[in-house]
């Protein structure tokens, strides 16, 4: 017996000091918030509520942690800062988080009595004659601090309010008299100065200014701010409050709206009329159907004009069906053409459409020998996802195996529990393994590629669910536990695993780094160089044979490829190589021979037959001579970029603006170069609000709404291609989120496990 209440005394001691260190360690990592807080890189409630260590009275070892108000001492529990600081401060709790108390006219009725109900105050309203109605809050804790020795209420001094000492009155309606009260005191004072300023007075040429920018934001937020928003009750409150008149919605989208669309169209059109030639881009032709993501058999098509000086204007929107056939994008093309320039259609030297029918773009070109027709590299890079998805064995080894993991875990509630409680230990928090759909194969990779993720990262969380109870009772008797528990014991599967989603991660980065960059004609070879690099390395790491992987990326890039390729970055003297005399001469050694046949062919088509011989002749001496090393020098001159960190060319528009003013006795040559070098080699563009296109798809029978929306999405993209800003608002509320780390994090990392305390 002594032995046992030896063992049972050692056993209650290391709890509890395992539970003191806890606590202590909860302590501290309050403190430290608190601290960061202080300084200004925190919440704000830090400032009022400091943490309070608690001690047990008999062994003086660390048993809870409690926040304290500063203001009153009130003591709370510390398992939730955020919510504690809601509930005392915020709802008016603490008596004295505002240091002096207010008239109930100057708080809306619903605050006051919430407040009151909250905290328990009573309403006491002075007895004098006067006739102004001063009501003002008590806490009771107030009450039992200044009591006189007679038990009556002393006159106290509360910031600027004056408590009486009179009883405190009983209303015949209850608390919903509270809101009458304070309307009938407004009365009072009302009457008592009439003259009273409601708020600040504006001028009318500054109210018509702030509406103005008020409405151009709404127009610009293209359907991410509803028109409805504009008769909120809070809104239009701020309006009340900052001065202007209420806004209604069908002011906005009545003739303002023509208004604002005309002045956009104008300036757009002015500017097109000032350039040589522009190119069209167009993205929404790639089609995804109704897929993972729930999209409708509709999308919408954009159509946007890119200048030489390196601009973009917007300039059409469409609907289009997945049955819309080639012949039509054809049309849609050359309608968009003689729409802008007339007659005058050698002003468009070019195309950039992401790849709906790629006959619809070689069509225009056969039949126009001036213009260079291109898909878009952002899809390119995209659809080599796929191609690796579709062929290479290791890519759908990894995703069965996966897919079947995910599978046992999620659904046997045994092992799920297990893993959501190993989940909780390691990282605070838990999450289901995402799982796309049956059909994922004949969609984008983007599905998969996210349950890979989600294993990668539970990958600790797995090898502790092999050695719980649960999965060990489970794999007794089913013969698939045991084979989902080889598979995480094995090191291959994860080697594998690890070795697809690099893959992946490693084109989907400079996918989405050619979506930001927008790169040029020019940049294409080097592009598809980079990567071929990065996969031979690829390869190396994870010990993976390079012939089928090297074949997928030929394959692609011969589908994707064009000769306009291979020429701009010949032309471009941004590409320029030094040898060994000094001169800057054009990389012809980078191309292969079928690329330099390329570029003569390329050349002569370009211009007239008259100039055909004249042209090649001009090559050849560029090929020799190259540029002046100080231009060749100025042209490739970069700057560190501000934002990024990275180095970029300091004047983009050099290279073509060497051709139109120093190299001017390549005539022939610098007409196909300047317009060769501008060309963008991506489609993608302004994105437009999602919510927005699928009520226009919903009524895309009204006329007028259609005209309206069409409006709409014209000066939104208009402004966000002034902006250079091409992501969409999802997007960057996404990140935003993402980013917003905040206090809790840093709580979770230290207080994991700690809320029985």
């Amino acid at each position: 017996m002594a032995g046992t209440n030896v063992g049972a005394s050692v056993e209650s001691g290391s709890a509890e000091e395992l539970t003191a260190k806890t606590v202590q360690k909860r302590y501290e990592g309050l403190l430290m918030v608190r601290n960061k807080a202080i300084k200004g890189k925190g919440a704000w409630y830090w400032a009022h509520l400091e943490p309070l260590l608690v001690h047990n009275t008999e062994t003086g070892h660390p048993k809870a942690v409690k926040l304290r108000c500063s203001l009153c001492d009130a003591v709370f529990s510390a398992s939730n800062p955020s919510r504690t600081a809601s509930e005392h401060l915020k709802r008016g709790t603490c008596p004295n988080f505002n240091s002096a108390a207010k008239p109930i006219s100057s708080v809306s009725p619903s605050t006051v009595s919430a407040s009151a109900s909250a905290s328990g105050a009573v309403v006491v309203v002075s007895s004098s004659p006067s006739p102004s109605l001063s009501p003002s809050l008590v806490h009771p804790n107030h009450r039992k601090r200044n009591t006189s020795p007679s038990g009556s209420y002393a006159p106290t001094r509360f910031g600027s309010g004056l408590l009486t000492h009179q009883p405190h009155l009983m209303l015949s309606g209850g608390k919903e008299d509270l809101g009458a009260l304070a309307m009938l005191e407004d009365s009072v004072k009302k009457l008592k100065s009439p003259k009273a300023s409601p708020g600040p007075t504006l001028t009318k040429t500054q109210i018509d200014s702030a509406v103005d920018y008020l409405a151009d934001w709404v127009y610009e937020s293209c359907g991410s701010v509803s028109f409805s928003s504009l008769e909120h009750p809070k809104f239009r409150a701020f309006l009340s409050q900052v001065g202007l008149p209420t806004v209604f919605p069908r002011e906005l989208m009545g003739g303002r709206l023509d208004v604002r669309f005309e002045e956009v169209k104008v300036e757009s059109e002015a500017r097109i009329r000032d350039a040589m030639f522009f190119q069209i881009a167009s993205d929404g032709w790639k089609w995804k159907g109704k897929s993972y993501y729930g999209e409708s058999d509709e999308r919408l098509v954009n159509l946007s004009v890119n200048l030489p000086n390196g601009t973009s204007l917007y300039r059409r929107a469409l609907f289009v069906t997945a049955s819309a056939p080639s012949k039509y994008a054809e049309e849609v093309f050359w309608e968009t053409i003689t729409g802008i320039c007339g007659n005058l259609v050698q002003q468009c030297v070019g195309i950039v459409a992401d790849k709906f029918k790629a006959k619809a773009l070689k069509n225009l070109e056969n039949q126009n020998h001036w213009m260079v027709n291109l898909s878009c590299q952002y899809q390119g890079f995209n659809s080599l996802i796929k191609d690796f998805a579709k062929e290479l064995p290791l890519f759908r080894t990894v995703t069965e195996n996966c897919l079947k993991l995910a599978t046992f875990v999620n659904y046997r509630s045994q092992v799920r529990n297990s893993f959501h409680k190993f989940q909780l230990q390691e990282y605070g928090h838990t999450w289901l393994l995402r799982v796309p759909f049956r059909d994922f194969q004949d969609f984008n990779f983007g599905p998969v590629y996210t349950m890979l993720e989600d294993t990668l990262s539970s990958v600790r969380a797995l090898q502790l669910v092999l050695m719980d109870d649960p999965f060990k009772m489970v794999s007794i008797e089913d013969q698939n536990a045991r084979e989902i528990g080889d598979m995480i014991r094995d090191v291959g599967f994860w080697n594998d695993l690890e070795a697809v989603h690099t893959l992946v991660k490693l084109v989907k980065d400079m996918a989405n780094e050619i979506e930001s960059e927008r790169p040029l004609v020019g940049q294409c070879l080097p592009l598809w160089d980079e990567l071929r690099a990065k996969v031979k390395d690829w390869c190396s790491k994870f010990h993976i044979a390079e012939g089928a992987v090297e074949k997928l990326i030929e394959r692609r890039f011969n589908k994707n490829y064009h000769p306009a390729w291979a020429a701009a970055y010949i032309l471009d003297p941004l590409y320029l190589v030094r040898d060994t005399s000094g001169r800057y001469l054009p990389p012809f050694k980078y191309l292969t021979p079928e690329q330099e046949k390329d570029v003569d062919k390329l050349i002569t088509r370009l211009v007239s037959r008259d100039e055909a011989h004249i042209a090649l002749m001009e090559l050849m001496k560029w090929r020799t001579e190259g540029l002046d090393p100080v231009y060749a020098q100025a042209v490739q001159m970069k700057e560190r970029d501000p934002v990024t960190g990275k180095m970029r060319i300091a004047n983009p528009q050099s290279s073509r603006l060497v051709w139109e003013t120093y190299l001017t006795e390549f005539k022939s040559l610098g007409k196909v170069a300047v317009r060769l070098i501008f060309l963008h080699a991506t489609s993608c563009g302004f994105k437009c609000n999602w919510s927005l296109w699928r009520w226009v798809c919903a009524h895309g029978h009204s006329r007028t709404a259609l005209n309206k929306v069409q409006k709409l999405i014209f000066i939104a993209a208009h402004s966000k291609l002034e902006r250079r800003d091409f992501s969409s608002d999802q997007d960057k509320d996404a990140e935003l989120f993402s980013l917003a780390n905040g206090e809790d994090d840093v709580l979770n990392d230290v207080l994991v496990d700690t809320s029985s305390v």
